[in-house]
């Protein structure tokens, strides 16, 4: 099993950073194999729907050719993203919106595999719900299989407020997210 952790942060070791890593970390422990991706060096050109995926390749020669192996060979995904204005960051926004390559004519390559989310916001409801709400319907509209971070919060991911080393609770959302990512994998 090999679960792929993106964080979506342009600060390459953020909190957002620092939540995925913990996730994947926690996986290992299960012996889940784990790959981690910031998107915080990538250069990520704007889809600006050609439809040329349709042919089976994507106009752009970019940075998004490593990571569309990397989420061809996960059995799970955690996209962990920044609240930017009540949603995902732009580099996560345009990471995702490049993804549509793997579903288009039909393909849909990332099918039945397991996501699960993880948002760091400045405030305790500063937008982490809606962030969460739009990494779940990318998702869905790769056909896979949501999870949440489960009880004792049963929230829609992992909710990170302010800096991640001293969110208790947060820290313990991303804990829940990955053990549950683990028993997903493992069936």
């Amino acid at each position: 099993m090999n679960v792929l952790g993106i964080s979506g942060s342009p600060r390459p070791n953020g909190n957002t950073a620092q939540a995925v890593q913990h996730a994947l970390e926690i996986l290992r422990a299960y012996d889940v194999e784990t790959t981690y991706i910031g998107l915080a060096s990538k250069e990520i050109t704007p889809c600006d729907g050609c439809l040329s995926c349709n042919l089976g390749k994507c106009r752009w020669t970019d940075d998004m050719n490593e990571i569309y192996e990397a989420l061809q060979r996960c059995d799970g995904l955690i996209l962990g993203s920044p609240v930017y204005m009540g949603q995902v960051s732009g580099i996560m926004k345009l990471m995702m919106d490049r993804t549509v390559m793997l579903r288009t004519a039909s393909k849909f390559l990332l099918s039945g595999k397991v996501g699960a989310g993880i948002a760091c916001g400045s405030f305790r409801n500063g937008g982490q719900e809606l962030t969460l709400q739009g990494i779940h319907n990318f998702f869905l509209q790769h056909d896979m299989q949501v999870i949440s971070d489960g009880p004792g919060y049963s929230h829609y991911g992992a909710a990170v407020v302010g800096l991640f080393a001293p969110d208790e609770i947060g820290k313990r959302t991303v804990e829940n997210l990955a053990r549950r990512m683990a028993k997903a994998l493992q069936g």
